[in-house]
């Protein structure tokens, strides 16, 4: 009796375990799995509300199953451009994540176009996403990739511009399916969960990646896509999204991936920190190319000599310390006479200009302020005769309203998919809550980009930037892709700089030329 008694006891364990397994371990697996009384991938979130904001319901079925956003929209669209007619499928939805326990946690909204008559199994699909944290893609929709597109270049861009779409002759249709992909608290995307920890999971640099994982993955898997060639696309903080997500679809949800384009990426925080004295090195070639552009137009090349002296004698004498009177003044003269700030405020600096300081004393005379985004850009200091030194950037805000209205009027009208909540193109809030990793380690991507060039030989990396950016200065990652080893050769790992800012695609000819380096990427 007692051996029948511990085998009873022995089965009903077993039984209890493979219970839990079967409640818990398969949906860890695939986070994407709704409950079993839902469909899976079904697309809803809030009633109303900004996208990332709270729901005042619990994250039951129910309760999300109440709060659905509308089903994806799937129309036939059609461009004619220079030379070509592109007839494509167009799709506006969202894909529903879930925990390891199937609960629903958030709605990612997504826009994809592939073009009509296709090879599903040898023709590319690529994947956008912008940064932030806390920027929906439609920067690189409209503005550089998707089949339409709104003129967002320099002075011209204001923000009560005509949010007027026009077919795109430059899309990256021709040679590969798009699809644009908005994070948890942009665009449409929300939470449906309400619990906090939700909220900063996601809004983490390893939630956030694995969150955009999944929706890829789920994403080839609904779209019978899985044997198609993938690529990845990341802008700003998409270069420390990026190559952390082509890992986790590498390692973690079985989905490889060809090439990884970065668009004005950020790539180590580190460089950035208080008391670096690259973020001065970094930023010194961009800050001299404004200078020259507004003498005339200015190159790369034009800026070689900049290039040699920040790696070289100015960061000598950085290094030598504001303690060295001579080499602080040699340098602080050096800075004035390439920037063509007055050299007694330089002096006053000790040659060490922020972004901001440059931003302010570069045309304070005529009481103006240059871009963050794209310094060769200027606009009115709202107070000129102050010390403070709050203003907006005439580069980047002036786009907010006219890229907004231009994506939601695309999205109901002529996608034909409305949800009910409120379209963020930003969302200061999501930066705000953000949990960058600082401290000891600040966030970084260089260590995930050795990981996947060494994993995958044939794996490319294509990086794009603008001259005039002082947000992600291109000398940055210059120096970075540098510190690469010898199996990033210049076959697979390549970096163009183009006369522009943050968003340079919003030239014509750097939006052309770019273009061409993707399509390369891509054969």
């Amino acid at each position: 009796m007692a051996v029948n008694f511990v085998r009873l006891r022995l089965a009903r364990l077993v039984l209890a375990l493979a219970t839990l397994l079967v409640a818990t371990g398969v949906r860890a697996e695939d986070a994407s799995q709704p409950p079993a009384s839902q469909p899976a991938a079904a697309p809803s979130g809030q009633k109303s509300g900004a996208p990332g904001g709270h729901a005042n319901t619990a994250s039951s079925p129910a309760a999300a199953e109440q709060h659905r956003l509308p089903p994806d929209s799937t129309t036939k669209q059609t461009v004619v451009l220079p030379g070509r007619t592109l007839a494509f499928t167009a799709t506006a939805g969202s894909i529903r994540l879930f925990n390891d326990k199937g609960d629903p946690q958030a709605d990612i909204a997504y826009t994809s176009y592939q073009l009509d008559g296709g090879d599903r199994r040898s023709r590319p699909v690529t994947f956008f996403f912008n940064g932030g944290p806390g920027a929906a893609s439609a920067y690189l929709q409209l503005g550089a990739a998707g089949p339409w597109r709104l003129s967002i270049n320099g002075d011209a861009a204001t923000s009560s511009a005509s949010p007027d779409l026009k077919p795109n002759g430059e899309t990256w249709l021709d040679f590969t399916d798009l699809v644009f992909i908005d994070p948890v608290g942009t665009g449409y995307s929300r939470f449906v969960a309400t619990d906090e920890d939700v909220r900063k999971r996601f809004f983490s640099i390893e939630g956030d990646v694995n969150a955009l994982a999944v929706t890829i993955r789920r994403w080839l898997e609904k779209s019978d896509r899985l044997l198609s060639p993938k690529f990845i696309v990341g802008e700003s903080y998409g270069g420390i999204r990026g190559p952390r997500i082509v890992r986790e679809l590498q390692t973690q949800q079985g989905a490889g991936v060809r090439g990884l384009i970065l668009i004005s990426p950020v790539l180590d925080f580190r460089e950035y920190a208080g008391s670096s004295l690259l973020q001065y090195v970094a930023s010194l070639p961009t800050m001299a190319a404004v200078a020259r552009e507004a003498k005339g137009p200015v190159t790369r090349a034009d800026i070689a000599d900049v290039e040699a002296y920040a790696r070289g004698d100015f960061l000598s004498d950085l290094v030598k310390g504001e303690a060295d009177a001579e080499a602080t003044t040699r340098l602080a003269d050096r800075v004035s006479a390439l920037t063509g700030i007055d050299r007694a405020v330089s002096r006053r600096l000790a040659g060490r200009f922020d972004v901001s300081e440059f931003r302010r004393e570069f045309d304070r005379r005529n009481g103006r302020v240059t871009g963050r985004y794209d310094a060769s850009v200027s606009g009115f200091d709202p107070d000129p005769d102050s010390s403070s030194s709050h203003f907006d950037d005439p580069s980047g805000d002036p786009l907010i309203a006219p890229l907004t209205s231009a994506v939601v009027d695309l999205t109901t009208r002529t996608l034909n998919w409305r949800p009910d909540g409120s379209y963020r193109l930003l969302n200061s809030s999501v930066e705000r809550a953000w949990d960058f990793g600082r401290g000891l380690n600040p966030a970084q991507s260089i260590s995930q980009l050795r990981q996947i060039l060494a994993l995958d030989p044939k794996l490319k990396l294509l990086v794009g930037h603008g001259l005039f950016d002082l947000a992600t200065p291109y000398f940055g990652s210059k120096i970075l892709l540098d510190q690469l080893p010898a199996y990033a050769s210049p076959e697979r790992v390549k970096l163009v700089v183009y006369p522009g800012g943050h968003m340079f695609y919003s030239r014509d000819a750097a939006r052309q030329a770019f273009r061409a380096e993707a399509e390369t990427l891509m054969k």
